[in-house]
């Protein structure tokens, strides 16, 4: 269905003026709103008043029409697209620029556990779902031959381990019906927003779990003391010419990342191409992703530049800047989210749900086990299911300075996805024969 509203530029105004909402009411001190903000966090209501309108038909991600000939046309907002090739990895260069890789490093082994806890807990979250399911609707996952519904749950292994890249990789593995294939999507998109909306609002809630966790945050702590007395140690009055030279040395790095992604991306394909099997053609396909070098060297030009002056452009709200353009990523996710999706195949949706809950679960046992942060648990798991697009998200809402640990696991998520998301699908076809 064609939305009210398909003028990008009109749509970017909702958008930030939905923005502009939360944050005025957040940081109202009487009435209504501080109540509200208690329970919310703004984050999330940044993410959510997107999705309502999109919801109600105001504004769409994409939509369908037809043209002069009667053939029907697709169209797509290049919002998403903006603010993920261009502002997040801007706002990872912004964030970075301050960075203490040497305090990142000491956070432990418990982010790399956590993390590896939520890539266990996707394997065997899609053959437990598929068994669970089964026993009261066997035909949701039946099928045979290419329409399997085990096939197309692949694709969501692929999606929710590593990202978009070994999402591909699934669906030319194991050959879903791509006329099916859309389904997926859909619980794809309902089951990982969802999810990341109750990580958000979880953060307004994150000295309780900690406590209840019995957590030891004091690494976090130290490293946000770190970065806080940093800030105020070069703090100053920002000027023109330093919001331009922030900016300079963000999209500088963002236009280099993609000069070098297109050459990078392209280079890895013909030699992924080049691999005799397809079962490794297929485990680094992730090389040929541009969005994968995108952030990959992004961030690596970041870290960089925090052993040089550029480090002091903190000082002068280099980080805040960066929020900015997180924010704004965050609302065009908001934006892609439909609540009516979650109705059209109700079976598909609740393996989703059943194979997400296992996958947190896991995390919250083992986070409790080895008294793992709430920080540990959301960013492990957002690095799997969101990827690099939305764990520096999810990993800001508790500090700036620690957005580069959600792009770290997230890329390490892209290396890992293909082969893991294969030992899942593996797992749910015998779960699916029995």
């Amino acid at each position: 269905m064609q939305p009210i509203i398909t003028n990008d530029a009109i749509v970017f105004g909702i958008l930030m003026l939905s923005l502009g909402f939360v944050f005025y009411t957040e940081n109202l001190k009487t009435g209504f709103w501080p109540k509200f903000y208690k329970i919310v966090p703004g984050l999330f209501m940044a993410y959510f008043v997107p999705a309502i309108f999109t919801t109600v038909g105001i504004i769409s991600p994409e939509w369908e029409t037809l043209d002069i000939t009667g053939e029907t046309v697709k169209n797509t907002s290049q919002l998403y697209y903006v603010a993920s090739r261009f502002l997040l990895p801007a706002a990872l260069v912004l964030m970075t620029l301050s960075i203490d890789l040497k305090a990142i490093f000491n956070l432990g082994s418990k982010a790399l556990i956590m993390f590896f806890t939520g890539t266990v807990g996707i394997i065997i979250g899609g053959p437990l779902a598929i068994l669970l399911i089964a026993i009261f609707s066997p035909e949701t996952v039946g099928g045979a031959d290419f329409n399997a519904v085990w096939r197309g749950l692949s694709t969501l292994a692929g999606s929710w381990i590593g990202g978009g890249a070994n999402q591909t990789a699934m669906l030319e593995i194991y050959k879903y019906n791509p006329a099916k294939y859309g389904g997926m999507v859909i619980v794809d998109i309902v089951v990982a927003n969802v999810w990341m909306a109750i990580l958000l609002i979880g953060i307004g809630k994150k000295d309780k779990i900690n406590k209840w966790l019995k957590a030891d945050t004091s690494a976090i702590e130290e490293l946000k003391e770190k970065v806080i007395h940093f800030t105020q140690k070069v703090k100053k009055n920002p000027t023109l010419t330093d919001f331009m030279i922030m900016l300079a040395i963000a999209f500088g790095t963002v236009g280099f990342g993609h000069f070098s992604a297109k050459y990078l991306s392209g280079f890895f394909t013909e030699f992924v191409t080049a691999i005799n099997s397809q079962t490794w053609r297929n485990v680094f396909s992730f090389l040929g992703s541009s969005f994968f070098w995108l952030i990959s060297i992004s961030t690596i030009v970041a870290i960089i530049l925090s052993y040089t002056k550029a480090k002091n452009y903190e000082g002068a709200g280099a980080s805040k800047i960066g929020s900015i353009f997180i924010y704004i990523l965050v609302a065009t996710i908001g934006m892609k989210m439909d609540l009516n999706q979650a109705f059209e195949n109700p079976g598909l949706i609740a393996i989703g749900f059943v194979w997400m809950t296992i996958h947190a679960a896991l995390l919250i046992i083992v986070a409790k086990i080895i008294r793992a942060p709430y920080f540990f648990l959301a960013v492990g798991s957002q690095a799997n299911v969101g990827g690099a697009a939305s764990a520096p998200i999810v990993a800001q809402a508790f500090h700036p300075s620690l957005a580069t640990v959600g792009v770290l696991l997230a890329v390490f998520g892209y290396a890992i996805g293909t082969v893991g998301a294969i030992l899942c699908t593996i797992l749910m076809e015998l779960a699916s024969t029995i």
